[in-house]
């Protein structure tokens, strides 16, 4: 996680084996929830489209939804730091007609002494968040140190992955699923890391939401990398965060380009999963800039539709 995590850890301040997925909750597994889930955008990309347009998308919540409801989006992944800015947004939610069907959360869980007061906060922002029929809490652990070269030790990350799985055993009980998140972080070092912390919790508690193309990035920009991780991983997965890149580098709207898409959408469904679709096209400072945050976002929207048709329409 280079330069962009720091940025996200700013936002935040401002505002297994495959076939353990059978155990999952039956409302997020493919093929069973009574209908599919809209296609979502996460905070993230908008804050990086009013970053470079000098403008803050958390001073003003109400006119930052409503640009998102006008590209034509009908779910929105907010990024919580308390359940306080929970119930804040719960009504501008409804007031732009926008469904949370999952929301996204940092925790701190490598470390026993923090881990405690990490999981009661996303236990908390999850409870806020039930009444708007969200089910999918993601979080991504924190690393030792946004955008530091340290790696996490043995003991650390059996600590990560303990309350990892303490978390998903809690959330369970609320009829809520934990979706473990990552960034490139976590694929240092033979990703031990992201290995450990599908291979050492219950499929039942933890699932995956798969950052595609942080996988590919951080496995050195491979394809080859990223289908082995939809193979090992696939039947956990309940919710993917869409981003493409041209060359290596974020593409301005999410279309064709480095990662094949088509193919992760059908390896997916030979493995029975349809998850949740959000879409995360971030800019980074070598992205193209032609389009504004509103054009980005309604041609993301266009072009995902319809490579996930059938997904999104059951």
């Amino acid at each position: 996680f280079m330069s962009m995590p720091t940025t996200r850890r700013h936002v935040l301040r401002t505002l297994a084996a495959a076939t353990g997925a059978s155990a999952l909750p039956q409302s997020v597994l493919a093929g069973s929830a009574p209908k599919p889930l809209p296609l979502a955008c996460n905070q993230y990309p908008w804050h990086t489209f009013y970053q470079r347009e000098g403008r803050n998308w958390a001073a003003n919540p109400d006119a930052s939804l409503a640009e998102l409801a006008a590209s034509g989006l009908k779910g929105y992944e907010p990024i919580f730091t308390s359940a306080a800015e929970v119930k804040t947004l719960l009504p501008l939610l409804t007031k732009h007609g926008l469904a949370m069907h999952s929301l996204y959360v940092n925790s701190t869980l490598h470390r026993a002494d923090e881990a405690e007061k990490s999981l009661e906060s996303v236990l908390a922002i999850a409870e806020a968040a039930r009444p708007a029929g969200t089910r999918i809490i993601v979080t991504n652990p924190s690393p030792i140190r946004w955008g530091g070269p340290e790696n996490k030790s043995d003991a650390e990350l059996t600590e990560q992955a303990r309350n990892l799985d303490r978390l998903g055993a809690e959330l369970k009980k609320h009829g809520l699923t934990l979706a473990y998140h990552t960034h490139d972080v976590e694929l240092r070092e033979a990703a031990r890391e992201f290995h450990h912390m599908l291979l050492a919790t219950d499929p039942a508690r933890v699932a995956l939401c798969l950052d595609a193309h942080w996988v590919y990035r951080g496995a050195g920009n491979s394809q080859v990398a990223l289908f082995d991780v939809v193979k090992l991983y696939g039947r956990r997965v309940v919710e993917i965060h869409l981003r493409q890149s041209i060359d290596g580098v974020w593409g301005e709207t999410f279309g064709e380009g480095d990662i094949d898409y088509a193919r992760l959408a059908t390896d997916l469904q030979r493995q029975g999963v349809r998850p949740h679709l959000v879409l995360e096209q971030c800019i980074e400072k070598a992205s193209p800039h032609t389009l504004n945050g509103v054009e980005a976002h309604q041609r993301d929207l266009a072009y995902a539709s319809g490579l996930f048709r059938k997904w999104l329409t059951g």
